[in-house]
Formats: C-alpha cells, structure tokens, sequence
C-alpha cells in the first residue's frame, strides 16, 4: 500500500465533499440555526439522536451545548437520545430496537422542541421512527444526512443533506456543521465570546 498516495487521497475527497457541502447547505444550515435558536429562546431544548457513529456526534453535540462550546454561558437545553443505557435496552427489548429513540421524544419531548436525527444513509428504521414520532408531537424536525437522503428528507422540515456516499466523509460534514451550528446558536442568542 502506497500510505503516501492513500493519505493525498484521503484529503481531496474530504476537501472535495467539504467544497460541495458548503455550495449546497448554507441556505439549510442558516433556516436549521433559526429554529433552533427558536426553540431555545421559547423553553425548547434540542433533542440529537442517531446510531454508531452518528450516536458519538449525537452525545458530542449535545455536550458542547449544555455544557460549553466558545464561550463560558448559561448552559443551553440539549440531550442525547442515545446515552441512557437502561432506557435504550428497554424500550429495545420491550418494544423493539426501532422504538428507542421515539419512546424517548413521545416521554421527553414538547412542542416547540427540535428533534434533529444524525443518519449517514437515512435509512435507519430508528431513526425515522422519531422523526415520525416528533412529527405527531408538532416538534420541529431535522436530520443530518447524506447517501442522497433515504427516507429523511420526507420526514423533517430541515434537512442537511450532504453530497456524498462515502459514509466518513459524511461523518465528517455532520460533525462540522453540527458545531457550527453549536457555534452559531451561541451568537444568535447573543453568548459568544467577545
């Protein structure tokens, strides 16, 4: 293996992808900050969800909210749908696999909350089971995607799709514009760091 040539490689599809995704989402990306920006100044919270890997940024995206991501702030209303062990093996063994994240939002969510699925193909049965779910609720819908979308782009409102069907670049993007859209709340709601 030429790791040389697999590096270089590597790179200009990332960059690439990167080029493509910020042509296509700026306009998406700017209506999915507006709601949420929304749903925080109304008493909304931020509902992430997603499987593997879309889990991780599930979890790391909800953390730079409640938590920090620039600046030192009054923590903002975010959870992960993916971190309560107990939660996700019940409702997994009681009531099938793709009910644990709906269960979730039907218990945790309100309308005015923003429900936003992280799928690399948009085709987890999971995954639109919630949107599905949110829907019913009046929530606000959205979903980091790519593949060309699968069933996601029926289902949410907003809908970042990204211009790729390589499933780590797509990773990629998604953890990009999910801080980015982290970093944006925070300026839209006046916490940035000055």
């Amino acid at each position: 293996m030429d790791l040389a040539a697999f590096f270089t490689a590597e790179f200009a599809e990332h960059h690439d992808v990167a080029r493509r995704t910020e042509a296509a989402l700026g306009d998406a990306f700017a209506a999915l900050v507006k709601a949420c920006v929304a749903s925080l100044r109304g008493g909304g919270k931020l509902m992430f969800f997603g499987n593997g890997g879309s889990a991780a940024d599930a979890q790391h995206l909800a953390t730079e909210l409640t938590i920090r991501y620039k600046a030192n702030r009054a923590a903002l209303a975010a959870i992960a749908l993916t971190t309560d062990t107990s939660a996700l093996t019940a409702a997994g063994n009681d009531l099938g696999f793709e009910r644990i994240f709906a269960r979730q939002i039907e218990a945790l969510g309100k309308p005015g909350d923003v429900a936003i699925a992280i799928s690399t193909s948009g085709k987890s049965p999971n995954v639109t089971a919630a949107l599905q779910q949110a829907k019913t609720m009046r929530i606000v819908t959205a979903a980091l995607t790519g593949k060309g979308g699968g069933d996601l782009p029926g289902l949410a409102e907003h809908v970042l799709l990204v211009p790729s069907s390589t499933t780590a670049r797509i990773q990629e993007m998604h953890i990009m514009l999910g801080q980015m859209l982290c970093g944006a709340i925070e300026i839209e709601l006046g916490l940035a760091a000055g």
